[in-house]
């Protein structure tokens, strides 16, 4: 059962359930903050003068025992025919704020934290990375951008994938591995239909360069790593970054390694359209079982829109091997 309540943070709450169309939730790994959009329809509860819907009011969003979302108006639309079309957005829509951080010898998780301390947000789960990025100095970057940066630097030193996003009204930082979903889709489960792609053009990279600049010998040291066979088949394809200064070269080798693990490999993409299933949210892993395309193994959703429409329950899939 859908549940859809609006807090107009005045004491009063206001079951929607019933009065909804057009109900979309969508998830998104990285980038942007996890939304909901629905139509309010003509209903009685209009007649109830203490009715009002404002940007900033809290909706709550649930499907049985499930949670799903928690966040605030951000927009409100009326047409003619009297229809309310709303956007609310989580709190990562806060993250979208800028400023400049300095900050050393630091977690992801601590990053999170500093940050939702400074800007009044919530945080619940912190998953522990076990790695502490020796510095980071980010002026006029957006918060979010903060975080993933942090993520991604915890990303190439360890090989590990963690997850942000916000948990019901909670900023969260989750380790993938235990971020998992208790079923399968494909064959013979909730799958539709698919859309099936391999490319090199994305996130592809044959040939790594990873330069730290020496402040004592005043010279810039480059580290390599490539491999000649895929140069030979698809062209040289280079990615080109600095490292922090802090870093020995043993390891920037270490990161050489995982780059080349992580970038050097055509990258699949997998959309998949589905019978809903309010479990499945952006950055979550899910085994996928399609035996015309061999495929019988875990793949991350990059992004997720559950659809309502009545009784109906769809949902559109982005998924990436990992």
């Amino acid at each position: 059962m859908l549940e859809i309540l609006l807090d107009n943070k005045d004491g009063n709450v206001w079951d929607l359930s019933e009065i909804v169309t057009d109900v979309t939730w969508t998830t998104t790994r990285v980038g942007r903050p996890a939304s909901v959009d629905f139509t309010l329809i003509d209903s009685g509860i209009y007649q109830d003068r203490a009715f009002a819907i404002n940007n900033g009011d809290i909706v709550r969003f649930r499907m049985g025992d499930v949670n799903a979302f928690y966040g605030y108006v951000f927009s409100i639309k009326t047409n003619q025919d009297a229809e309310i079309s709303i956007k609310a957005y989580d709190q990562v829509r806060y993250l979208l704020n800028k400023d400049t951080y300095v900050i050393k010898n630091v977690t992801t998780g601590d990053v999170i934290r500093k940050i939702a301390a400074d800007f009044n947000l919530k945080v619940g789960r912190i998953d522990d990375t076990g790695y502490r990025i020796p510095s980071m100095v980010e002026d006029g970057q957006t918060l979010l951008d903060d975080i993933e940066k942090a993520n991604t630097l915890t990303m190439s030193a360890t090989g590990r994938f963690f997850v942000f996003f916000d948990d019901f009204g909670e900023l969260s930082l989750r380790d993938v591995t235990s971020f998992q979903a208790g079923f399968y889709i494909g064959d013979g489960s909730l799958m539709t239909g698919y859309d099936y792609g391999r490319d090199i053009d994305q996130d592809t990279y044959n040939k790594i360069k990873l330069y730290r600049d020496n402040k004592d010998t005043k010279k810039r040291e480059v580290y390599i790593a490539q491999d000649s066979a895929y140069i030979a088949r698809w062209g040289l394809l280079q990615l080109y970054e600095s490292v922090d200064e802090e870093k020995n070269a043993a390891q920037i080798n270490e990161m050489l390694t995982q780059l080349m693990q992580l970038k050097n490999r055509e990258q699949k993409s997998l959309k998949i359209d589905a019978i809903g299933d309010i479990r499945v949210r952006a950055g979550m892993y899910v085994p996928i079982i399609i035996e015309s395309l061999g495929i019988n193994q875990p793949m991350m959703v990059d992004e997720v829109t559950h659809r309502f429409d009545g009784a109906d329950h769809t949902m559109s899939l982005t998924l990436k091997v990992i």
